[in-house]
């Protein structure tokens, strides 16, 4: 609970909001800040719902004046901004008018049984923020993001994921080497080998590998499969969008399966 009422800054040369700016704006600062930011209603909300613990509330004058106590009880500490000030710090087209300011999770240790999306460089974070989503939705619980693939705590991942960064174990910037840890076996897609999807008897537990947008899986991850599977497209495109092919998949592993509807 808070112990006092809100800091009001109104100037763009404090300190602390240059920080919040470049915590904000920069897709590389919370490694160097070891915070993260949240900005919207929604994504605050998801992260409560999960029993993120913020460390510092950063609202609007009027979100303040507005904010049920959920959202200005939250955090023990709260900042109160001018919207122009607030404007100033968004990374979005149309600024939102709260954000939480969080301590970056401890990296858990890999589970070695645990159903797992493994990220091979996939480079766009709208792409990893919706997977992120796909793997929290069908019961995915562990993400291995290797090293090239986009940074999973950056701003736009997660505004991308909506949330989903907190019902999953993430792990970033990982090395090949630490898929020899899982236990589960190893899923590719293909545009041109393996399997069709809807015709294979899929393992569970099990780990998704997508890779890169424009070559898929690399080698380090490939020799490491035990399978790749191709996704049925009568329709004739050459390839899917990855997020994509990965809704497709873990949609198709968590129906298939046992107990799991």
């Amino acid at each position: 609970m808070t112990t006092s009422g809100p800091q009001l800054i109104s100037s763009r040369d404090n300190a602390w909001l240059k920080d919040l700016r470049r915590l904000a704006q920069d897709a590389g600062a919370w490694r160097k800040q070891r915070q993260v930011w949240l900005e919207g209603d929604h994504l605050c909300r998801a992260a409560l719902a999960r029993g993120v613990k913020p460390a510092t509330g950063v609202f609007t004058e009027s979100a303040w004046s507005l904010a049920d106590a959920s959202l200005a009880s939250a955090a023990p500490r709260n900042v109160v901004l001018p919207a122009a000030l607030f404007s100033g710090i968004s990374g979005l087209e149309s600024p939102a008018s709260i954000g939480f300011v969080l301590a970056l999770p401890d990296e858990p240790a890999l589970a070695p049984m645990a159903p797992t999306v493994v990220l091979d460089r996939v480079q766009d974070a709208g792409n990893v923020g919706a997977i992120l989503r796909c793997a929290s939705a069908f019961g995915f619980t562990q993400v291995v993001a290797l090293k090239g693939t986009a940074a999973l705590w950056s701003p736009k991942v997660l505004r991308a994921g909506m949330g989903a960064h907190f019902g999953l174990s993430l792990i970033d910037a990982a090395d090949p080497s630490v898929l020899d840890k899982l236990a589960v076996p190893i899923l590719t897609t293909s545009s041109h080998q393996g399997g069709l999807l809807h015709q294979q008897q899929l393992p569970w537990p099990c780990a998704w590998a997508f890779g890169h947008e424009g070559q898929g899986v690399g080698d380090d991850v490939a020799s490491r499969a035990s399978a790749a599977v191709r996704i049925v497209q009568p329709g004739g495109e050459e390839s899917l969008n990855v997020a994509t092919a990965a809704a497709i998949c873990l949609h198709a592993s968590a129906a298939a399966a046992p107990a799991r509807l």
